[in-house]
């Protein structure tokens, strides 16, 4: 193998590296910018009542929580074949 080809695949190898790097950052900037924000507002409301809501995350319906897990477990199951 010639010098030449050598250094173009370590070169392509870098490349690779630099983009899968650049999309993890990327990626874990998103991850980071997600979720409801506490503020002083919401830090009082927590020490106030114990629970945090925030207009940009609705509350659980637990209603539809119990009716979902009912459906979910009465579900007929099939057997495991032996």
């Amino acid at each position: 193998m010639s010098a030449a080809v050598a250094a173009l695949i370590w070169a392509l190898m870098g490349a690779l590296v630099v983009a899968a790097g650049l999309r993890l950052r990327r990626r874990l900037r998103g991850v980071r910018d997600e979720g409801p924000r506490v503020d002083d507002e919401g830090l009082r409301q927590i020490l106030e009542t114990g629970r945090f809501t925030s207009p940009e995350d609705p509350p659980l319906d637990l209603g539809e929580i119990a009716e979902a897990e009912e459906r979910f477990w009465s579900e007929p199951w099939d057997e495991p074949e032996p």
